[in-house]
C-alpha cells in the first residue's frame, strides 16, 4: 500500500480537483483497490464521489481519531469500481485540536496501517495550512502532490511548504489551474518545465455538476489526458 497526500499551504488552489481526479486513475486506469480518505472539514471530495450515509452510520469524520475505532468502520463504497471513500463532514473543524489533545503524533499513521491488506493507494485529500493535522499527513504519506498555480502567492506558499519540509524528496508539486494564454502562467511553466501541468478548462469545472471524476465523463478531453499523465508519473515515482 501506499499512501498518497494531496496539499498545499493554499486553499482554491485545484487540491480537491487533483484528489477527485488522481483517485478514480488509480482505480480505474490502474485498477488499484483505492481508498479516498477527505480530511478537509468542507467536504469537497465527500459531495463528489461519496453516496448518502447510511442512516445506522452515526460516527462523526473526526471520531475515528478520537477513539481506538477503525478507519474502516467510517469507508463507504463510490459509484466507481475499486473506489471507497471516507467522508468529511464538519467535525473535522477540531481536528488540529484534537490532534493536539491527544499528542499522538502517528495517529494517522496508525489508522492508515489498519488498512493496509484491504487498498493499494491511498490518497488523502487535505486540508489547507500548516497545522497539526498537516503535520500527521507529511509523517504519514509516501508521496505528498502539491498544487501550484501560476502565480507568486501560490510559489510563494510552496516555498514555504518545502522549508517546512525540509527540502524532503517525496514532494511532487503540480502546476494546477493553468491558462497557457497568460504571460505570468507561461513564464512560471518556463521556469519550471519538469513539473507536471493540469489545465483550467470548462470541463474540470463541470466536476462539481456533474459529480465524477474528468475520466468519466470525458475521457478524450485534455483535461482527462492531464490527468492520467500526472497519474503515470505518479505511479514511476512510487516504483522508483
Amino acid at each position: 500500500m501506499s499512501t498518497i497526500a494531496v496539499y498545499s499551504l493554499k486553499g482554491g488552489v485545484g487540491k480537491t480537483t487533483l484528489a477527485v481526479n488522481l483517485a478514480w486513475c488509480a482505480a480505474t486506469l490502474s485498477s488499484r483497490r483505492t481508498l479516498l480518505w477527505d480530511l478537509d472539514a468542507q467536504g469537497a471530495s465527500t459531495f463528489m464521489l461519496a453516496p448518502p450515509a447510511a442512516a445506522s452510520v452515526r460516527e462523526t469524520a473526526h471520531s475515528v481519531f478520537l477513539k481506538d475505532a477503525e478507519a474502516i468502520d467510517l469507508v463507504r463504497r463510490t459509484a466507481v469500481p475499486r473506489l471507497d471513500i471516507i467522508g468529511a463532514d464538519t467535525s473535522l473543524r477540531r481536528l488540529d485540536v484534537l490532534f493536539h489533545e491527544l499528542d499522538r503524533k502517528k495517529r494517522l499513521q496508525k489508522l492508515l496501517a489498519g488498512l493496509r491488506k484491504r487498498y493499494d493507494r491511498i490518497l488523502l485529500d487535505c486540508p489547507p495550512g500548516l497545522t497539526e493535522t498537516s503535520d500527521q499527513v507529511m509523517r504519514a504519506a509516501d508521496l505528498i502532490i502539491v498544487p501550484v498555480i501560476p502565480s507568486p502567492l501560490s510559489e510563494r506558499a510552496f516555498a514555504d511548504v518545502m522549508k517546512h519540509l525540509a527540502a524532503k524528496s517525496n514532494v511532487l508539486p503540480v502546476h494546477s489551474m493553468v491558462d497557457r494564454r497568460r504571460k505570468l502562467h507561461a513564464a512560471a511553466l518556463a521556469a519550471h518545465p519538469d513539473w507536471p501541468v493540469i489545465p483550467m478548462t470548462s470541463v474540470i469545472e463541470t466536476m462539481a455538476t456533474r459529480r465524477e471524476a474528468v475520466g468519466a465523463f470525458a475521457a478524450r478531453s485534455a483535461s482527462s489526458k492531464a490527468f492520467a499523465q500526472l497519474w503515470q508519473a505518479i505511479e514511476r515515482r512510487l516504483a522508483a
